[in-house]
């Protein structure tokens, strides 16, 4: 390994700060603690990257979570040793379950009590394991420019995820004359980005034998943005396109055939195409249970493509005749460069979006609440639809999904995997500061605030306008709905009976606030968004308005609950 000699002796806190910035790091979101107090002193001296202080680790994590899924750029976390460290473990959950690229670097104790025991000593490597894409433990302080170039490239190439790098107190400390060479070689990790020429023909093949084909974009099309791509594909062959939640964006939502968000609470036209159809052309999506619904029923005539760029989601969940391991971006570009076939779908695509007319998402009016649909739908409406929306995650999550007119890549934020709830608050903190110039709106259930509103001390720290929109139901609004739906409509511990005055903690925080109780005034009063502050909006509505349409836990797509047909 060649030697790189320092024009002066360098710490290791240093040369982690001064790898970050070479490699183009300006954010970094964390919690400083005693097995990082030499790296936060660097931070103190060292003025090319910004700090966030979060308020707790979680909330640093998430943080970097929505920098990273509203950028593409790989998002930093510093946290502690031990408790810092375990704090930090449902963010790191939660980035592997939706591909975010992110780097999370913990402290820990001096090598010389690893094993120990010693004070907020946890051995993080071993929990982490499961939920990273790798991770470290640096041992010798010249080798921190090679670990964390190597780990800002794993975390970002192929399928994105989270890369732990653990960082001992000394080696934090010591002094280096020299580094190891940065350059990345690991001949082990090779992802596969393009995609095996003959089997980008055979997708185009069986399209040319198709009779019903339709498209389902997942979170990779958004990811390797590839939705021009992608609506020049559906386009040039007329096929109608369905949407995971992470895939909302990938086609604007008004665009004739996109059919919106299949899955659970999806919409009817996208489940029955996925139910009838013979040909499913996969783009970035794993068929997870959430959008299949019983796998062992789902498109059961249909012939499955399934793109990936990570190889073990392929026939993992649904049997796939033609598997084509790739970015999404890189395949779409391949389809659109060779010859246009000969397709006869009409018919279906023509039935497929009558079907989109006659059931659109639906709510019914109510003269005494304030629908949330609505809320949703107004706010939409006064953004034109070009906000960055962020989600936690409950019923205002799928209301969202439902209602909002997603229209761009990465657009939607939300959890996605792991449905973490707390997500919410420091995810839209994060996008907001790595999108200064465009509007962020959170939306959040009253029981997801209570996890991280900490977070909102933020806001005025750092200048942080975020539209927080709290959709008040004083329940944990999906697990109330599956209690009545499901069990005999007992209420256990569900309902909130003791909530605290979120206007006074809004007040508390300098933040402007807002209650909205009046059905009548809603659209005028919903105008305060437009303004360039940080807010909370608390919207009080019904607790025993329900997410329709819904397919059963365990049932098949075919068996909607709650769906109108317009005549």
């Amino acid at each position: 390994m060649e030697h790189i000699q320092l024009a002066e002796a360098r710490s290791g806190s240093f040369l982690i700060l001064d790898t970050l910035s070479q490699l183009g790091v300006d954010t970094i979101f964390g919690y400083p603690g005693g097995a990082v107090l030499p790296l936060y002193d660097a931070i103190y001296h060292f003025d090319r990257i910004q700090h966030i202080l979060a308020r707790h680790e979680q909330g640093a994590v998430h943080e970097a979570e929505g920098y990273a899924k509203s950028t593409g750029r790989v998002g930093v976390a510093i946290v502690t040793s031990g408790p810092g460290a375990t704090n930090a473990i449902t963010g790191i959950a939660d980035a592997m379950g939706d591909s975010v690229p992110l780097l999370v670097f913990t402290g820990q104790v001096a090598t010389r009590g690893i094993g120990k025991d010693a004070f907020q000593e946890a051995d993080i490597i071993g929990v982490t394991m499961p939920i990273t894409k790798y991770n470290y433990q640096i041992r010798d302080t010249a080798d921190i420019p090679r670990v964390v170039t190597e780990a800002m490239h794993i975390a970002s190439t192929g399928r994105p995820g989270p890369v732990v790098i653990d960082v001992p107190k000394d080696i934090q400390e010591a002094l280096t004359d020299f580094y190891y060479d940065p350059t990345v070689h690991i001949p082990s990790y090779q992802p596969t980005v393009a995609p095996n020429g003959l089997q980008v023909k055979k997708i185009l093949k069986a399209l040319e034998q198709a009779k019903k084909p339709v498209i389902l974009a997942g979170g990779g099309v958004n990811y390797a943005e590839a939705n021009k791509e992608l609506v020049a594909f559906a386009e040039r062959y007329r096929i109608p396109v369905v949407s995971t939640l992470l895939g909302l964006g990938s086609i604007p939502i008004d665009h004739e055939l996109s059919l919106g968000m299949g899955g659970m609470h999806g919409s009817y036209a996208a489940n029955m195409a996925m139910n009838d159809a013979d040909y499913i052309i996969n783009f970035g999506a794993r068929f997870d249970d959430r959008l299949t619904g019983n796998p062992s029923t789902y498109a059961l005539h249909a012939t499955v493509a399934h793109v990936d760029v990570d190889p073990a989601e392929i026939g993992k969940v649904v049997k796939t005749a033609i598997p084509v391991v790739g970015d999404a971006k890189a395949t779409l570009e391949s389809l659109l460069h060779l010859d246009v076939v000969e397709t006869d779908h009409a018919d279906w695509t023509n039935q497929v979006l009558d079907n989109k007319r006659r059931t659109p998402f639906w709510y019914d009016q109510d003269p005494d609440h304030i629908k949330p649909q609505q809320t949703i739908e107004l706010i939409g409406k006064l953004t034109k639809g070009d906000a960055i929306v962020v989600t936690d995650v409950g019923q205002h999550q799928m209301w969202t999904a439902q209602f909002y007119p997603f229209k761009h890549a990465r657009q939607m934020i939300t959890s996605g995997g792991m449905g973490t709830m707390g997500f919410g608050i420091p995810a839209a903190i994060g996008a907001k500061l790595a999108n200064p110039d465009r509007e962020v709106v959170l939306f959040v259930g009253d029981g997801g605030f209570q996890m991280t509103n900490q977070e909102l001390a933020i806001l005025n720290g750092y200048g942080v306008p975020i539209k927080v929109v709290l959709i008040n139901n004083h329940s944990l609004g999906m697990v109330r709905q599956w209690q009545e739906s499901f069990y005999d409509k007992r209420r256990s511990q569900s309902v909130f009976d003791d909530e605290p005055n979120f206007q006074l903690l809004a007040e508390a925080y300098g933040i402007s606030h807002y209650s909205l109780k009046n059905p009548a005034t809603l659209e005028e009063d919903l105008k305060v968004i437009l303004e360039d502050k940080p807010m909370l909006i608390e919207v009080h509505v019904s607790n025993r308005e329900h997410v329709q349409p819904m397919v059963p836990a365990g049932k098949s797509n075919a068996e909607m609950l709650g769906v109108k047909f317009n005549a």
